[in-house]
């Protein structure tokens, strides 16, 4: 069974800057006996706040690889691109902008699958480990308790023969890291705001849970998983 650890934030400002300062101690503290940090990070509106605060942080970024836990299947110049969201704030013109970010590759190959394809051996080339190992995955959670681009329902939640998948949501196709490879990593955080995700967390620390209607809970490392939450999420738990 997987142990919750609850961190709760008065806003979304204290949630930015709570978030940053633990990835910065995390890799601060792993690069005086590694060589190199590997960091996975979510998408969405939720985590920039912390992205811009943590590409302000004179780190080592040289000896930190970067990738995204999912990608929509969009071109990079388009305004829903996460991998745009991250120049705009982690990679932008602080430090952090000499971190070796590794995009997901989308419309510059022929299909979503064929880049599930690509991005599956990137990540087996970064990362040690069957399934990959990832220092630290910073995950969202959605309203409809999706993590990642994994869907409830969906079939991308059984893949296990690859380390990233096609996903289905709201319409659009995504690419996303397969929950083995969530569930393998060092350290697990997840980033919750808002009211709107309140059932969702709610469902997420629920036991008897299922990881068909509450994907999330598919993200079952062998270590303590962090929730970072602001109050207007954490209100029914």
């Amino acid at each position: 069974m997987v142990a919750y650890k609850i961190q709760t934030a008065k806003d979304s400002n204290e949630l930015s800057r709570l978030t940053s300062q633990l990835i910065i101690d995390e890799i601060r503290t792993s690069l005086t006996t590694k060589d190199r940090f590997k960091l996975a990070l979510s998408g969405g509106s939720t985590p920039c706040t912390t992205y811009s605060l943590l590409g302000e942080e004179p780190l080592s970024w040289d000896r930190v690889d970067v990738v995204l836990g999912d990608e929509r299947w969009v071109s990079s110049s388009d305004e829903l691109s996460n991998a745009l969201m991250l120049k705009r704030t982690l990679l932008s013109s602080g430090p952090g902008k000499e971190a070796c970010f590794y995009p997901v590759p989308t419309t510059e190959l022929d299909s979503p699958i064929e880049s599930a394809n690509y991005f599956s051996k990137l990540i087996g080339q970064i990362c040690t480990g069957n399934p990959p190992c990832f220092d630290l995955i910073l995950l969202g959670l959605g309203e409809d308790g999706h993590t990642a681009s994994l869907f409830p329902w969906s079939s991308s939640l059984n893949v296990k023969d690859t380390f990233a998948t096609v996903g289905e949501g709201k319409g659009q196709a995504r690419i996303t890291l397969t929950g083995e490879v969530l569930s393998a990593a060092s350290k697990v955080i997840f980033l919750v705001s808002g009211k709107s995700k309140q059932m969702a967390l709610k469902r997420l620390l629920d036991p008897n849970e299922s990881y068909e209607r509450t994907p999330a809970k598919l993200v079952m490392p062998n270590s303590e998983v962090l929730i970072i939450s602001d109050e207007d999420a954490a209100e029914l738990i």
